[in-house]
């Protein structure tokens, strides 16, 4: 798959707010942690602290609801407080893991390195951006990756649908998106505009995909962008546009995401567990439960599930985290 340097969503059927808390603990026997972690009978007991991406936030959460089935002692606090966000807050020590929609950047693995917090990256499903627009709109289906780039690039004025090709209606055109603290942004203004944080910004963003949602499908002429799942949960609102990058129209489905035809907007998603949580038996546990069941996870949350060899890079990844804890 063809994916830009600068790497946020699927959607779950829990609405997610700052954080969402979930109990969970892990089966089995298992020994107390250095902190105290693991109740009596050896059952896990303790915090799974997880922030990050609002985009991986729904996978983590479906993770943890899948975890609980069989662990009742564990809580794990899944935040959303965007990519960057969530790298400050997990370079500061603040959590155990991060949830990424895009890879880790320089500057935060310097802040990380900074502060003693080593960690791996671990890919854990797969996504793709999917532009909407009103379920109201009856002009357009597919979009060029040009016009995108007229929309959305740094000082557009275009304010009108025909303003984008004449053969669409006299109909304001109002954008809405998330914010620049997002993985999401982060991903679209590079895989777009060619480089990572350039956009127009005369748009309404915000951070809660849901207002988003609100906005593009309270305006005939409205368009926004997020996670391909996040589209599937609302399609009832909503219209995703296919992308045409220069090979014809091409929708937003799993297939086109994982053969990556969908260009340039299909994506991977992380998490980063910090190697030093392992420590806690309940944070290694999850962690462990997460990748062994990706695949159901990643359907459950309507992500797109890894492949075979990407399925095998991520168990390879978990081996390396493992390792570089016990070293």
């Amino acid at each position: 798959m063809n994916i830009p340097t600068s790497l946020r969503r699927a959607k779950t059927p829990l609405a997610l707010t700052a954080a969402v808390l979930l109990a969970v603990s892990a089966c089995g026997s298992a020994e107390a942690g250095p902190d105290g972690s693991g109740g009596e009978d050896g059952k896990l007991s303790g915090t799974v602290q997880v922030d990050g991406s609002s985009t991986v936030a729904p996978l983590s959460t479906v993770a943890a609801e899948l975890f609980r089935e069989e662990n009742t002692d564990v809580e794990v606090a899944v935040g959303t407080s965007g990519t960057g966000g969530g790298f400050k807050k997990f370079c500061h020590g603040e959590t155990d893991i991060s949830n990424a929609s895009r890879a880790i950047e320089d500057v935060e693995v310097v802040a990380c390195r900074l502060k003693g917090v080593e960690y791996q990256e671990l890919q854990v499903a797969g996504d793709g951006l999917s532009v909407v627009v009103s379920k109201d709109n009856d002009f357009v289906e597919c979009l060029t990756v040009d016009q995108l780039r007229m929309i959305w690039q740094p000082g557009s004025k275009i304010d009108n649908w025909n303003q984008v090709d004449a053969a669409f209606p006299d109909q304001e055109l109002e954008l809405f998106g998330p914010g620049t603290d997002s993985g999401t942004f982060d991903y679209f203004t590079e895989a777009v505009n060619g480089e990572e944080g350039t956009s127009r910004t005369d748009y309404a963003a915000n951070e809660d995909d849901d207002l988003i949602v609100q906005g593009v499908s309270g305006s005939v002429g409205g368009m926004g962008y997020f996670g391909h799942s996040y589209y599937e949960e609302n399609k009832d609102k909503l219209k995703a546009l296919a992308i045409d990058s220069g090979d014809g129209c091409v929708a937003p489905t799993t297939q086109a995401v994982q053969d990556g035809s969908y260009k340039p907007l299909a994506r991977p998603l992380f998490i980063y567990p910090k190697v030093s949580s392992l420590e806690k038996p309940e944070v290694a546990a999850f962690i462990e439960y997460y990748v062994e069941n990706n695949k159901s996870i990643a359907e459950k949350a309507n992500f797109v599930p890894l492949n075979a060899e990407q399925d095998a890079e991520l168990r390879k990844d978990l081996a390396t985290l493992k390792a570089k804890q016990e070293s």
